[in-house]
């Protein structure tokens, strides 16, 4: 950790970085890569030039509306994120960038990506990602978040809309392959969200949220990620069992399952933070491989449904 007389002598980011980070790109680069898998996933070979088209339309308003969901998120946790470690840093929270022009750029963002849905891609899919937008700047910040400690698995589900919008881009209708690819989003998202909560349980406590590690403790959470992670790998497995993949995915799927498993069982009988933030960091090598399997999959044997 840097001094605070080094930190004095860094520059202050400029207003396009401080825009740039209420994006949460680290986040929105997951987002849009599971998109893109969906969008894959809905053609039986290689992109024509207007799918290609299509492709790249989607990704570009699903990027937009999502950090504009981010953005939104930014804006109304501006308090919380001023108490917090992890989010101290925003330039919400500091107070650098003002509501005003938080909204306006949420605002900015949100339309340009809906409007390039609705003209370069399909109206379904802009009314999907708009839901998206609603389910976590709204549902989840909003509502469930300050409510319930269950609010990352009810707001889990507008999380893993990602491979449901790219399959509607390509296909224009939501494929049941499409809604298997969200379930097991939404199966990962609760160990994901609650390994990282419990080693930040204090700021989560001194922020007022009632996150799981808080409402319940550390060793009832451990055993809901451990029991979670099992019933993901069931999850998983499903591509395979319904046709939709093969033998690279399955043997992909049962390894990194597996090894979720592992730092989950570790967690849960050995408590560290530094083995949270392992399992936290394992969690989304897990999601990121698990996709990248299914996509290698699909062109190494590709399948027709």
């Amino acid at each position: 950790m840097a001094s605070s007389s080094s930190n004095s002598t860094i520059a202050p980011a400029s207003s396009w970085q401080q825009f740039y980070q209420l994006t949460k790109p680290r986040v929105v680069q997951l987002i849009v890569f599971c998109a893109i898998i969906g969008m894959a996933l809905a053609i039986p070979g290689l992109p024509s030039s207007e799918q290609w088209l299509a492709i790249l339309a989607a990704t570009a308003g699903i990027w937009l509306v999502a950090g504009a969901a981010a953005a939104f998120n930014c804006l109304v946790e501006q308090q919380i994120d001023a108490k917090m470690k992890r989010t101290a840093w925003r330039a919400t929270a500091k107070g650098e960038l003002s509501r005003i022009q938080t909204l306006s750029f949420s605002a900015v963002l949100c339309g340009a990506g809906m409007a390039l849905l609705w003209f370069w891609v399909n109206p379904l899919t802009m009314w999907l990602t708009f839901a998206t937008f609603i389910g976590y700047a709204v549902i989840y910040t909003v509502i469930l978040k300050p409510l319930t400690p269950q609010n990352i698995v009810i707001g889990g589900a507008s999380g893993a809309m990602p491979p449901v919008l790219g399959w509607a881009a390509l296909r224009g209708d939501v494929g049941p392959e499409a809604l298997l690819l969200c379930l097991i989003i939404f199966l990962w998202t609760p160990p994901h969200f609650w390994a990282l909560a419990l080693y930040r349980t204090e700021e989560y406590r001194k922020a007022g949220l009632p996150m799981l590690p808080v409402t319940h403790g550390s060793e009832f959470t451990r055993l809901q990620v451990f029991l979670y992670t099992w019933i993901l790998l069931a999850a998983t497995l499903l591509p395979f069992l319904t046709g939709m993949s093969g033998r690279l995915y399955l043997v992909s799927a049962v390894l990194l399952g597996l090894g979720f498993c592992a730092y989950a069982w570790k967690l849960w009988r050995n408590y560290s933070d530094e083995l949270a933030r392992a399992t936290f960091r394992f969690s989304i090598l897990h999601l990121s491989l698990l996709f990248a399997a299914l996509l290698l999959d699909h062109y190494l044997l590709p399948w027709t449904g």
